[in-house]
Protein backbone atom coordinates (compact mmCIF):
# COMPACT_ATOMS: atom_id res chain seq x y z
CA UNK A 1 0.00 0.00 0.00
CA UNK A 2 1.14 3.51 -0.82
CA UNK A 3 0.42 6.59 1.25
CA UNK A 4 1.03 9.88 -0.53
CA UNK A 5 2.01 12.84 1.61
CA UNK A 6 4.57 14.18 4.06
CA UNK A 7 4.36 13.39 7.76
CA UNK A 8 4.76 17.08 8.61
CA UNK A 9 1.07 17.16 7.81
CA UNK A 10 -0.79 16.10 10.96
CA UNK A 11 -3.24 14.20 8.77
CA UNK A 12 -0.52 12.18 7.04
CA UNK A 13 1.14 11.55 10.39
CA UNK A 14 -2.19 10.39 11.79
CA UNK A 15 -2.45 7.69 9.12
CA UNK A 16 1.18 6.61 9.45
CA UNK A 17 0.87 6.23 13.22
CA UNK A 18 -2.46 4.42 12.87
CA UNK A 19 -0.89 1.97 10.42
CA UNK A 20 2.21 1.48 12.57
CA UNK A 21 0.07 0.62 15.60
CA UNK A 22 -1.56 -2.05 13.47
CA UNK A 23 1.81 -3.26 12.14
CA UNK A 24 0.77 -2.38 8.61
CA UNK A 25 3.48 -1.49 6.11
CA UNK A 26 2.79 1.67 4.12
CA UNK A 27 5.10 2.93 1.41
CA UNK A 28 5.17 6.65 2.21
CA UNK A 29 5.51 8.40 -1.16
CA UNK A 30 6.33 12.08 -1.28
CA UNK A 31 4.19 14.18 -3.61
CA UNK A 32 6.12 15.59 -6.55
CA UNK A 33 5.78 19.28 -7.33
CA UNK A 34 4.92 21.19 -9.39
CA UNK A 35 3.80 18.24 -11.54
CA UNK A 36 2.09 15.79 -9.21
CA UNK A 37 2.02 12.06 -9.87
CA UNK A 38 -0.99 10.87 -11.87
CA UNK A 39 -1.63 8.13 -9.33
CA UNK A 40 -1.89 10.70 -6.55
CA UNK A 41 -4.22 12.90 -8.59
CA UNK A 42 -6.51 9.96 -9.29
CA UNK A 43 -6.59 9.09 -5.59
CA UNK A 44 -7.04 12.68 -4.40
CA UNK A 45 -9.21 14.71 -6.79
CA UNK A 46 -8.89 17.76 -4.53
CA UNK A 47 -5.08 17.40 -4.55
CA UNK A 48 -4.94 17.19 -0.78
CA UNK A 49 -2.85 14.77 1.24
CA UNK A 50 -2.94 12.08 2.43
CA UNK A 51 -4.07 9.71 -0.30
CA UNK A 52 -3.95 5.93 -0.11
CA UNK A 53 -3.46 3.53 -3.01
CA UNK A 54 -4.07 -0.16 -2.31
CA UNK A 55 -3.97 -2.10 -5.53
CA UNK A 56 -6.92 -1.00 -7.65
CA UNK A 57 -8.48 0.92 -4.77
CA UNK A 58 -7.59 4.48 -3.84
CA UNK A 59 -9.03 7.07 -1.46
CA UNK A 60 -8.09 10.43 0.01
CA UNK A 61 -8.71 12.05 3.43
CA UNK A 62 -7.21 10.72 6.65
CA UNK A 63 -10.56 9.77 8.20
CA UNK A 64 -11.65 7.83 5.12
CA UNK A 65 -8.27 6.11 4.89
CA UNK A 66 -8.18 4.87 8.47
CA UNK A 67 -11.82 3.79 8.28
CA UNK A 68 -10.79 1.65 5.30
CA UNK A 69 -7.73 0.28 7.08
CA UNK A 70 -9.74 -0.47 10.22
CA UNK A 71 -12.32 -2.48 8.32
CA UNK A 72 -9.75 -4.31 6.22
CA UNK A 73 -7.38 -4.97 9.16
CA UNK A 74 -9.63 -5.09 12.24
CA UNK A 75 -7.02 -6.13 14.80
CA UNK A 76 -5.91 -4.54 16.96
CA UNK A 77 -9.08 -2.47 17.01
CA UNK A 78 -8.53 1.29 16.98
CA UNK A 79 -12.22 2.15 17.29
CA UNK A 80 -14.28 1.02 20.31
CA UNK A 81 -17.02 -1.56 19.86
CA UNK A 82 -19.77 -0.11 22.06
CA UNK A 83 -21.93 2.71 20.73
CA UNK A 84 -21.16 5.35 23.35
CA UNK A 85 -17.39 4.89 23.21
CA UNK A 86 -17.42 4.80 19.43
CA UNK A 87 -19.29 8.09 19.36
CA UNK A 88 -16.75 9.68 21.70
CA UNK A 89 -13.84 8.40 19.61
CA UNK A 90 -15.38 9.90 16.48
CA UNK A 91 -15.98 13.14 18.39
CA UNK A 92 -12.31 13.43 19.38
CA UNK A 93 -11.21 12.66 15.83
CA UNK A 94 -13.48 15.42 14.55
CA UNK A 95 -12.30 17.78 17.30
CA UNK A 96 -8.73 17.22 16.14
CA UNK A 97 -9.32 17.33 12.41
CA UNK A 98 -11.53 20.42 12.33
CA UNK A 99 -11.01 22.48 15.49
CA UNK A 100 -7.39 21.85 16.50
CA UNK A 101 -6.30 21.82 12.87
CA UNK A 102 -7.52 25.39 12.47
CA UNK A 103 -5.10 26.49 15.17
CA UNK A 104 -2.35 24.37 13.60
CA UNK A 105 -2.85 26.24 10.34
CA UNK A 106 -2.51 29.61 12.05
CA UNK A 107 0.61 28.68 14.00
CA UNK A 108 2.48 25.99 12.06
CA UNK A 109 1.84 27.48 8.64
CA UNK A 110 2.99 30.97 9.57
CA UNK A 111 5.99 29.91 11.67
CA UNK A 112 7.20 26.89 9.73
CA UNK A 113 5.61 26.27 6.33
CA UNK A 114 5.69 29.82 4.98
CA UNK A 115 9.32 30.64 5.88
CA UNK A 116 10.89 27.20 5.40
CA UNK A 117 9.04 25.88 2.36
CA UNK A 118 7.54 28.89 0.61
CA UNK A 119 10.52 31.14 1.46
CA UNK A 120 8.34 34.03 2.52
CA UNK A 121 7.61 35.50 5.95
CA UNK A 122 4.60 34.18 7.79
CA UNK A 123 2.06 36.36 9.54
CA UNK A 124 3.26 36.26 13.15
CA UNK A 125 0.19 38.19 14.32
CA UNK A 126 -2.01 35.35 13.08
CA UNK A 127 0.25 32.79 14.75
CA UNK A 128 0.11 34.68 18.05
CA UNK A 129 -3.66 34.85 17.81
CA UNK A 130 -3.80 31.09 17.37
CA UNK A 131 -1.45 30.42 20.26
CA UNK A 132 -2.72 33.01 22.73
CA UNK A 133 -6.44 33.23 21.91
CA UNK A 134 -7.63 30.13 20.10
CA UNK A 135 -5.62 27.36 21.75
CA UNK A 136 -6.11 27.98 25.51
CA UNK A 137 -9.87 27.16 25.57
CA UNK A 138 -9.17 23.94 23.69
CA UNK A 139 -6.44 23.03 26.17
CA UNK A 140 -8.84 23.73 29.02
CA UNK A 141 -11.35 21.35 27.46
CA UNK A 142 -8.73 18.61 27.08
CA UNK A 143 -7.57 19.09 30.65
CA UNK A 144 -11.15 18.48 31.80
CA UNK A 145 -11.48 15.16 29.94
CA UNK A 146 -7.99 13.64 29.98
CA UNK A 147 -7.71 10.75 32.40
CA UNK A 148 -4.82 9.86 34.69
CA UNK A 149 -1.33 9.44 33.15
CA UNK A 150 -0.97 6.20 31.27
CA UNK A 151 -4.66 6.14 30.32
CA UNK A 152 -6.33 7.04 27.05
CA UNK A 153 -8.99 9.43 25.83
CA UNK A 154 -11.52 6.67 25.18
CA UNK A 155 -11.46 3.24 26.77
CA UNK A 156 -8.49 1.38 28.16
CA UNK A 157 -6.30 1.19 25.07
CA UNK A 158 -4.79 3.46 22.45
CA UNK A 159 -7.26 4.42 19.75
CA UNK A 160 -8.00 6.82 16.95
CA UNK A 161 -8.96 9.54 19.45
CA UNK A 162 -5.47 9.61 20.96
CA UNK A 163 -3.74 9.43 17.60
CA UNK A 164 -5.76 12.19 15.95
CA UNK A 165 -5.49 14.66 18.83
CA UNK A 166 -1.83 13.98 19.65
CA UNK A 167 -0.82 14.36 16.00
CA UNK A 168 -1.96 18.00 16.05
CA UNK A 169 0.21 18.72 19.06
CA UNK A 170 3.32 17.57 17.21
CA UNK A 171 2.76 20.50 14.86
CA UNK A 172 2.26 22.86 17.77
CA UNK A 173 5.64 21.75 19.12
CA UNK A 174 7.27 22.29 15.73
CA UNK A 175 5.81 25.82 15.83
CA UNK A 176 7.43 26.49 19.21
CA UNK A 177 4.31 26.00 21.33
CA UNK A 178 4.70 24.08 24.57
CA UNK A 179 1.82 23.12 26.83
CA UNK A 180 2.49 24.20 30.42
CA UNK A 181 2.61 21.64 33.19
CA UNK A 182 1.43 24.35 35.58
CA UNK A 183 -1.84 25.02 33.81
CA UNK A 184 -2.51 21.70 32.04
CA UNK A 185 -0.61 18.94 33.87
CA UNK A 186 -2.91 16.07 32.87
CA UNK A 187 -2.78 17.05 29.21
CA UNK A 188 1.03 17.27 29.29
CA UNK A 189 1.32 13.85 30.91
CA UNK A 190 -1.11 12.28 28.46
CA UNK A 191 0.70 13.82 25.48
CA UNK A 192 4.08 12.64 26.73
CA UNK A 193 2.84 9.06 27.05
CA UNK A 194 1.31 9.02 23.56
CA UNK A 195 4.14 10.75 21.72
CA UNK A 196 6.75 8.50 23.34
CA UNK A 197 5.27 5.48 21.56
CA UNK A 198 7.54 4.16 18.77
CA UNK A 199 4.82 4.85 16.20
CA UNK A 200 5.09 8.57 16.94
CA UNK A 201 8.68 8.91 18.16
CA UNK A 202 10.42 7.86 14.96
CA UNK A 203 8.35 10.20 12.82
CA UNK A 204 8.89 13.12 15.17
CA UNK A 205 12.66 12.60 15.18
CA UNK A 206 12.75 12.51 11.37
CA UNK A 207 10.60 15.64 11.15
CA UNK A 208 12.84 17.54 13.54
CA UNK A 209 15.86 16.57 11.47
CA UNK A 210 14.16 17.76 8.30
CA UNK A 211 13.15 21.09 9.80
CA UNK A 212 16.64 21.65 11.17
CA UNK A 213 18.26 21.09 7.77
Amino acid sequence: MKLYGNSLSPFVRKVLVFAAEKSLALDNVQIERPVMQEEFLRASPLRKMPALVDGDFSIADSTAIIAYLERKHPTPAMYPADAASLARAVWFEEFADTVLSGVVFKTFFNRVVAPKFFHKPGDEAVAVEGEAKDLPPLLNYLESVVAAPGHFLVGNRLGVADIAVASMFVNFAHAGIAVSTKTHPKTVAWLASILARPSFAGLIAAEKKLLAA
